[in-house]
């Protein structure tokens, strides 16, 4: 017999018994979930002001501003803007160049890709943001930040990278900021190139940058060279 205090539901499926509260916490699942979307869209959201031309970027940056720049095929010339230096800083902490984020201006919402940002020289502030607004269906030109793992699982050799970022086009949906490479497995004399990427792969992609670039490569310490096929056999006579 049932319990009074229990239903049967489908879960993925499968008929289960639960609880009021478990009953009660499922159907708020769809609330759960859009809470979280929403939560992380403001976190990928960056608040702007338009700026006047006659606003210096100069006199702006030492009152605790970020200047930028907005533009796109829908947008008439270009829009000026100025951020909040903590709010820059808050969204670079989740975000990078080829990042698309929500800009918000004054109110009005564009979703954009950061397409550039420029850095103090000696403090690596955060100085100038340049965003392009995307369109739907429209590729855009971009690039995905190469970030290596594992560079202390190699034991063999120095670890070089030799590329920073991948240039690609792609539509809106398909943008990729950056790229994950595994270095546990390499060893001394191993290379891996762009077209050994994920990205290169991805039929929704059009890498830019040549294939056959070397993005990691390990190379025998203090410039020792790496032994060949007739150097072993050499050494075995």
């Amino acid at each position: 017999m049932q319990s009074a205090n229990k239903r049967t539901i489908t879960v993925f499926g499968t008929k289960r018994n639960e609880t009021p509260f478990v009953l009660m916490t499922f159907r708020k699942l769809p609330y759960v979930l859009r809470f979280v979307a929403w939560r992380k869209r403001q976190m990928n959201t960056l608040k702007a002001q338009r700026r006047e031309t006659t606003e210096k970027a100069k006199r702006l940056r030492r009152e605790g501003y970020v200047t930028g720049n907005l533009f796109g095929r829908q947008i008439e010339g270009s829009i000026l803007l100025k951020i909040e230096k903590k709010e820059a800083e808050r969204i670079m902490r989740e975000c990078m160049k080829g990042s698309q984020i929500m800009l918000e201006v004054e109110g009005k919402e564009y979703d954009v890709l950061i397409k550039e940002m420029d850095y103090d020289a000696m403090t690596r502030s955060i100085l100038e943001m340049d965003f392009q607004e995307l369109v739907k269906g429209e590729k855009v030109h971009s690039v995905a930040e190469i970030v290596l793992h594992n560079k202390d699982k190699v034991i063999e050799g120095a670890l070089e990278q030799l590329l920073e970022e991948v240039a690609y086009k792609a539509t809106p949906e398909h943008l990729v900021d950056k790229i994950d490479v595994d270095c546990s497995t390499l060893h001394l004399g191993d290379t891996i190139t762009v077209g050994d990427l994920a990205i290169a792969k991805n039929k929704d992609v059009d890498v830019v940058t040549h294939l056959d670039s070397v993005v990691v490569t390990v190379l025998a310490p203090n410039n020792a060279d790496i032994p060949s096929d007739e150097d072993a056999e050499e050494t075995a006579e």
